[in-house]
């Protein structure tokens, strides 16, 4: 699975995602509010942290394996309502591993996560309108596409 992060409009501090999932699926993603320039959005930090720690049954390892959820814009499908059932409660752990290494990145501490946190951070903030910051799942090193 391919994932593009991108800004959406920086003015109203938005930014998105977008996903391939290969063989023309593709999937939408989320428009997230909030975002800065100097700060990945939150759906990238949990990326990198279920990345760097090969969490396979978080959200991202989900939408991997086909998890069609409600916010991605993508119809509901009953195999994709399955995978979501057969880990919710490993779906609900990945947020709270995100927010435990998003702590520990915002409080200073080196880990192989914070170093990847770091580098996304570095890239998100050297990006620009209709660029797009590219991983491939699960890597946590990504590449800006310029149009």
């Amino acid at each position: 699975m391919q994932v593009a992060f991108y800004i959406y409009d920086p003015e109203k501090r938005l930014a998105g995602w977008e996903a391939d999932l290969g063989k023309r699926r593709r999937v939408p993603g989320t428009v997230m509010g909030g975002c800065r320039r100097d700060e990945p959005p939150h759906d990238l930090v949990q990326y990198i942290v279920e990345a760097a720690t090969r969490y396979e049954h978080g959200f991202w390892g989900l939408v991997a394996r086909g998890a069609t959820f409600r916010s991605t814009g993508r119809r509901r499908t009953k195999p994709g309502r399955a995978v979501i059932a057969q880990h919710r409660s490993e779906l609900q752990a990945s947020e709270h591993l995100t927010n435990t290494h998003a702590a520990a990145w915002h409080a200073g501490e080196h880990t192989p996560v914070t170093d990847a946190l770091d580098a996304a951070r570095r890239q998100w903030a050297a990006m620009s309108v209709g660029d797009r910051l590219v991983y491939q799942w699960p890597s946590t090193r990504g590449v800006i596409e310029h149009p």
